[in-house]
């Protein structure tokens, strides 16, 4: 029944995790796509909203909002820089002349002196010297050399004017520089680079604001349309979802359900054996307990009873032979401690007790010989079926009649208790049935336990 049950049912296919995962990666991309413009838009549109009654400015107002704050922030601070600024350049500009006259002239007393430094001028004056000195020369060049000598010596003073002159050119560089660095402020041109920035800023807003009035219909319709797709394009990613997801949980429950209906199987099996093997055990107990009591006892006393005293025994015309009499004796491999087993041709006797044979050298030695007593003999077999019934072996045979008489007492014995323990048996057969069947119900429910918790997981 489980088999069909799980015919009647078509196995549903395992969804294919990686496909699901790659469609799904594309689909998402694909409205990441969508939403990224359906917000541009939106942003655009933002820019046509007016300002609400209650002051209320879309992001591109609130915008132009703070630009216009701040650059009205850095027009004060640069206005209030600005006369500083005026008086520094007035002074750069003196600056600038003074150096520019001095450095000029400067130039123009250089150039009438041939020398760039003294110590040329003192090397020409050497040279000269060394002529004069010489005495080669005519008295009129001798005068000429000496004027020129004369000469170079004025020059060679004009060079310490040069080098003052220098220095306060220098002075006056190292104060125009000093100028330029306050006119170079850093924070002043951070603020003329923030200035030109919110600038273009407010320009391009103004710009793009203009363009939105513009095309404000195009702009709507743009809207209207990419909402449309975003939503069906986020439709077909529930769709996928639910499509894996659907198929996955339905393989998972038939996974599931087949699993559960195999173990349910094999234990409704396991149940059917155990239940099979508890009936034998039972039927075998009731039958057992359902047989007479004492049968073999009975039977074993009869048969003894007409083993000893053959003429109580009723013969049955042309009846055949008592199996079970027949039967009677096993063969013995080992000697009974305390017993002799008798051969064939022996002349001794097996006897319950022994005597000892008074001058037994003597007769033989006179001739004399005692009188041979009577053979009594008992099979292994029938002292065997005398222990089954708890009764001792004759010892003679004066002690047979009193034999017989106990087996008919416990003939009697069994026949007169054999059908009340025959019903005792029976009852016990039924109880310890009764408690087999206690116990498999319990093994029942608690199977049944189990079953429902696997359902429940």
């Amino acid at each position: 029944m489980a088999d069909a049950a799980i015919e009647r049912k078509v196995k549903p296919e395992k969804p294919d995790e990686a496909k699901f995962q790659t469609e799904l990666a594309q689909l998402q991309k694909e409205h990441e796509a969508l939403m990224k413009k359906l917000n541009e838009v939106k942003a655009k549109l933002d820019l046509s909203k007016p300002a609400g009654a209650n002051g209320a400015q879309n992001p591109a107002q609130q915008r132009q909002s703070v630009l216009r704050k701040e650059l009205g922030e850095i027009r004060a601070t640069q206005s209030t820089k600005k006369s500083s600024r005026q008086s520094l350049l007035e002074r750069q500009k003196a600056l600038n002349d003074s150096i520019n006259n001095k450095i000029a002239a400067q130039r123009a007393a250089r150039a009438k002196i041939n020398f760039k430094s003294p110590e040329e001028i003192d090397t020409e004056i050497k040279r000269l010297e060394g002529q004069v000195d010489s005495g080669d020369l005519k008295l009129v060049d001798e005068r000429r050399t000496l004027d020129q000598i004369s000469n170079l010596r004025k020059q060679k003073k004009n060079f310490a004017g040069f080098d003052e002159e220098q220095g306060a050119i220098d002075k006056l560089k190292a104060s125009l520089a000093d100028i330029r660095s306050q006119l170079d402020d850093p924070e002043a041109k951070a603020l003329s680079d923030r200035f030109t920035e919110i600038t273009k800023e407010l320009d391009s807003i103004k710009a793009e604001q203009d363009s939105v009035f513009q095309n404000l219909n195009a702009l709507r319709d743009e809207r209207t349309q990419l909402q449309k797709e975003q939503q069906e394009k986020f439709g077909e990613i529930k769709a996928l979802k639910d499509a894996y997801y659907g198929a996955k949980n339905a393989y998972r429950d038939y996974e599931q359900e087949a699993w559960r209906i195999r173990k349910e199987k094999q234990r409704a099996e396991r149940e059917a054996y155990e239940k099979k093997k508890k009936m034998e055990v039972a039927n075998q107990l009731l039958e057992e307990a359902s047989f007479k009591a004492f049968t073999s006892e009975i039977h074993t006393c009869e048969n003894l009873i007409a083993f000893f005293d053959p003429e109580s025994t009723p013969k049955k015309a042309d009846g055949p032979v008592s199996q079970y009499k027949a039967s009677i004796g096993r063969t013995i491999t080992e000697e009974p401690k305390g017993m002799k087993v008798l051969k064939k041709d022996e002349e001794d006797y097996f006897i319950g007790g022994s005597s000892k044979k008074k001058g037994g050298k003597k007769n033989k030695a006179a001739g004399a010989e005692a009188p041979a007593p009577a053979k009594f003999s008992l099979s292994f077999g029938i002292l065997d079926e005398l222990s089954k019934v708890e009764l001792p072996p004759p010892t003679g045979p004066e002690d047979v009649p009193s034999v017989v008489e106990k087996l008919k007492a416990k003939l009697q014995h069994y026949k007169d208790n054999q059908e009340r323990v025959t019903q005792e048996n029976i009852v016990k057969a039924k109880a310890r049935i009764e408690e087999l069947e206690k116990l498999d119900r319990l093994e029942d429910a608690v199977g049944d336990l189990s079953v429902a918790d696997g359902k429940a997981e």
